[in-house]
């Protein structure tokens, strides 16, 4: 039976993406394959790594585009073009509408650097998370994986694993820790469930 076709959306330098390729190369990931990768950012490393792996990249520059609503399309045409069945969104920055994830239910997978319900929503991403979680004082946080809809952080949840804080954490700290001990051990093993569903399904 055929792998179920995964593009990743990327913005930035890529650590998910490289952390999902070594999922697949280690068969972490067997029932999927990614053979393409999207960045809103034509300076993203992640399209470095994508390229050292063979994979094929797409640019779609926001500032290029006429609107929110062309920026989509032009990401959907590819996707279409190239049977897109699963979407990975791996530090892609960019809020996408309803008309984006209406099309793909189920079938969108995002990864948050908490476990939500805690510090996510709009205005949650990156250290600002873990800025959050460290004044607010929790002693556990952790990554949560989930389908993506047209609310922020809003869809079903797939995956969890907690962190724990430790004394003397800044924001560097712990994210780095959540990447190496929650974002890239849930996120391929999300990716593989999903695509899993999706192949046996076909």
């Amino acid at each position: 039976m055929l792998k179920t076709r995964i593009a990743v959306l990327v913005s930035g330098g890529g650590t998910n993406l490289q952390a999902l390729i070594d999922a697949e190369k280690s068969g972490v990931i067997s029932s999927g394959e990614i053979v393409l990768v999207i960045s809103d950012n034509p300076n993203a490393y992640a399209l470095e790594r994508a390229k050292n792996n063979s994979i094929n990249t797409f640019v779609v520059n926001k500032k290029e585009c006429f609107s929110q609503a062309d920026f989509e399309q032009r990401i959907i045409d590819k996707l279409v073009s190239e049977k897109i069945e699963l979407i990975v969104l791996a530090g892609f920055m960019k809020i996408l509408t309803e008309n984006f994830t209406s099309r793909y239910p189920e079938r969108i997978i995002n990864i948050h650097p908490s476990l939500i319900p805690s510090f996510c929503g709009e205005g949650f991403y990156g250290l600002k998370v873990h800025e959050k979680a460290l004044e607010y004082g929790v002693k556990v946080t952790g990554a949560t994986t989930h389908f993506v809809n047209e609310i922020p952080d809003g869809g079903k949840i797939i995956m969890q694993k907690a962190v724990e804080i430790q004394d003397g954490d800044t924001p560097e700290i712990l994210q780095k820790r959540v990447m190496e001990q929650a974002e890239w051990i849930i996120l391929p093993q999300s990716v593989e469930k999903v695509s899993k569903i999706i192949k046996e399904n076909k």
